[in-house]
Order: structure tokens, then sequence, then C-alpha cells
């Protein structure tokens, strides 16, 4: 017995850092090793030294295992909450309110995207060399959403060749996954009960994958140190330049919808902005480094509902939706103060009405590219839409790494506050989590008690506690 005790005290002697802790010295780790690979330099015809192969090999290889685990997340969430939304009468409610807010957060980030281009003027002035633009390669097309809604195969599956070196990449198309996930849901709930040992074996798989998917998120701050460690060496900060200004006024914009639309959004129903950041912060800081919201977004599900409190059988839907549509980084903020910078750049003015269509793209276009999802895809589609010329795109493709960090971080933010909003609204939401003390790994305790309101109870008190008794199981 006293040896036990003594191997408690030395463990409580020299405890870890809790996980967002450890994260950020994850952050300063990449900072550091980034320099230090600048330092060492390119070696022989300009490949990379072995640091910087090391921190890309490392950071590539934590992407990859979030995005790996990303397909089968989306099928089984959404077939499980479809099944779990056969009892829930508010279902179509919950639907068209996600949309709502999308809307109404991608609206005021548009706002404040013009108010800042048309103050601060980024492209006046600027000494970005304009010589040998060409049209970028893809561009978005308002045909894009429709197609993409079609599934190609029954995986989702799309296949991409390089002539090059005759190699061929595979990717899922997200929202086929879903379109896929929801007609299976939905037949599932229609056979009734002949489909239970389906349904019963979808949620056990899905408990299967959550449980992986921890492993893989607590894998975050060695992935960080890879991932910032290959952005800083590959970009590095003086690709700035020129486009300094321009790049000021995206973060800026950034900012603003971060860290003030959103609190206030979060304020104003009633939830307190402070424990919204402490419990979307770790989903925040993946988005930064890694650059993808589909990469981020088995962790954007799991603070949505661990940290936050929103139902599995609301956010199975609105998240994956949210991570391919609910960009007000890629949407908004960048495609507005960009088609600016170019009108202004190429001595254009904009009319009431070009501006008009800017707001339109950033709130209704982030759909329309779903299926090519990229913010020079969301670019491309505004510029053509208000009739400015795309080899501008060629201008800013210098600090697009370095703004993608930034719109990936706000997009993620966006992603999980909506859910978070409607649930509140819907009274569905489990205030006792959202309010809870986040654990040492910066996320609340899976066997913290949680409380749901009493109008949740009373609309639908057997589909609630059963969403509540899974979440707790997991």
């Amino acid at each position: 017995m006293s040896t036990q005790t003594e191997q408690v005290k030395k463990r409580r002697r020299f405890p870890l850092p809790s996980f967002g802790v450890q994260v950020l010295l994850g952050l300063v780790l990449g900072l550091a090793l980034g320099v230090v690979a600048i330092q060492i330099g390119p070696v022989g015809d300009g490949e990379p030294n072995w640091l910087a192969t090391t921190l890309e090999t490392i950071g590539g290889t934590f992407v990859t295992l979030l995005r790996t685990i990303v397909p089968p997340l989306i099928v089984l969430a959404v077939i499980s909450s479809i099944a779990n939304l056969r009892n829930v009468t508010n279902a179509a409610r919950l639907a068209w309110k996600t949309l709502l807010w999308f809307a109404i957060t991608a609206l005021v980030s548009v706002a404040i995207a013009i108010t800042l281009g048309l103050v601060v003027r980024p492209g006046l002035n600027s000494a970005v060399d304009d010589s040998n633009l060409a049209e970028p390669g893809s561009q978005g097309s308002w045909l894009a959403f429709i197609e993409s809604l079609v599934p190609a195969n029954f995986l989702g599956l799309a296949a991409e060749t390089n002539a090059d070196d005759l190699s061929t990449s595979l990717s899922f198309n997200a929202l086929q996954l879903i379109v896929i996930a929801v007609v299976l849901g939905i037949a599932a709930v229609k056979v009734g009960k002949p489909a239970e040992p389906f349904i019963n074996f979808t949620e056990s798989t899905l408990q299967v994958v959550l449980k992986a998917l921890w492993w893989v998120i607590r894998l975050a701050p060695i992935g960080t140190v890879g991932l910032l460690g290959n952005a800083v060496y590959s970009y590095g900060w003086t690709t700035i330049g020129a486009l300094g200004k321009y790049t000021i006024t995206i973060y800026i914009g950034l900012a603003l919808v971060l860290f003030v639309v959103y609190p206030i959004v979060a304020l104003v129903n009633g939830l307190s902005p402070a424990k919204y950041f402490s419990g979307v912060w770790p989903a925040v800081q993946l988005g930064f480094v890694s650059r993808s919201s589909m990469g981020t977004m088995p962790v954007t599900q799991q603070v949505t509902e661990q940290n936050l409190g929103v139902p599995r059988y609301y956010s199975a839907f609105a998240v994956p939706f949210g991570a391919t549509t609910k960009m007000d980084g890629c949407a908004a903020i960048y495609p507005a103060i960009s088609a600016i910078f170019v009108a202004q750049f190429f001595g254009i003015e904009l009319a009431f009405t070009d501006y008009l269509l800017i707001v339109f793209v950033s709130v209704i276009g982030s759909a329309a590219t779903a299926g090519t999802t990229g913010a020079t895809v969301m670019l491309t589609l505004t510029l053509s839409t208000v009739g400015l010329p795309l080899e501008g795109v060629g201008l800013l493709l210098a600090v697009d790494p370095i703004l993608d960090m930034g719109r990936t971080a706000t997009n993620v933010a966006g992603q999980a506050l909506v859910p978070a909003v409607v649930a509140k609204r819907e009274g569905i939401l489990d205030l006792v989590r959202y309010n809870a003390r986040r654990g040492s790994t910066g996320f609340v305790p899976l066997d913290e008690p949680g409380t749901l309101s009493a109008e949740a109870e009373e609309r639908d008190p057997e589909a609630e506690r059963a969403t509540a008794g899974s979440s707790a199981k997991s």
C-alpha cells in the first residue's frame, strides 16, 4: 500500500501540462524548429533539409490520420443521428434554423470585410509584382453544388491522376458522403423493425470510431510541431512582402469575427463567451495549424458535443454540413476583401450593385463551392460574378498559406458556434456540460453529469435521455 501511495505522490509531483498547454508548447516548438530549418537551408538542388523533411512527415501524417477517420465518422454519425431523429418532432426546424444562422453570421462577416476593404484600401499603392499573371486553373461554379450532391459512387470517392508521374490519388467528397448517409439513415427508419440490427450496429461502430478518434486527438501536440514547423519553413513570414497591408487587413477581419462577432452571438443567445472559447479552443488551435476544416472536423464535432453540450443526434448533421458550407473565413472575409483589393489594384470602380453581388456570393456561394472546397475557388467565383479579372488571383497566392491559417481557425469556430446557438434556442443544449470545467485534456470529462433543460425533457424525454445516455457511454 505504501508503495502505491508513493507512486501516486510521485505522479502528482510531476504532472503533465493540460492538453491546451501541450498544444501551445507544440506551437512554440514548431515555430522554433521551423526557424532552425530555415537557418540550415536547403541541400543539394534546393531539396529540403532533414529537419524540414521530418517536420513535413510528422505534420502530414497527423493530418492524414484525421482525414482517414472523417469518412466513417460522417457516415456513422449521420445515420445514427437520423435514427435518433425519428422520435424528435423538431428535426426540420433544427435544419432550417442551422442554415439561417449560417447565413446570419456570413452576412455580418462580409459586411465587416467590405467595410475594412473600403476603409483600409489594401489594393492601392501596392508594390506586388503583376508580371506573368495567369488565370487560375480551377474556378468556382454555381452548378458545382448541384453536381456535387449526386454521388459518383457508393463510397463518395473521387480519383485524380497526375500525368507527370502517372500517380493516382483518391479522396472522399464529404458532401456526397453526407447525402449517402442521409439516404441510408432515412431508409433504415422507413424499414422499421427489421432495420434495428443495422441501426444498433451503426451506433456500436460509432462508439468504436469515437474511441479511435480520441487517440488521434491526443497526438495533436506532436502534429502541431510538424504542421507549424513545416509551414514556417515552406512559406516563412518574408512572403508577406508587398502584400503586408492586404494580409493585415484580412487578419483584422478574421479577428473581428472570431473575437467580437462570435462572442456577441453567444452572449445574445444567453451563452457565456468565455465558456464558448474554452470549449472550442482545441479545435481552433488544430484548425490554425492544419489549415483544413475537414481535417479538423472530428475534433470540431468532439468539442461541439463534449464541451458545448450539443446533442449528438443534432451535431452529427450540423458539424459535417458546416465543415463543407460554413466558412466565414474562406467564404466571407477572404473573398470580399480580396475582390476589393483586385478592383483597387486594377483601378476598377465598384458600383453599389457590385458590393451587393459580393454579399450575395459570400452568403450563398459557399454552398455552391462545397463540392470543390477551397478559398481560391471561392475567390474565383466572387471575381467572376462581379466581373473582375481572374488574373488577380495570381497576385495573392504568395500569402495564401499564411492567410489560410487564420481563415480555417475562424471557420472551425463558427462551425461549432452555430450548433450550440441553435441547440440553446431549441432548448436541447446541455447547459451543465456547456458551463462545466474543462479537464486537463481540454475537454469536459465524459462522466461529467449533464442535465438537459426542462424544456427539452418536456419536448422529447425518450429521445433526449437516450442521446444523453449514449454520450455518457462514449
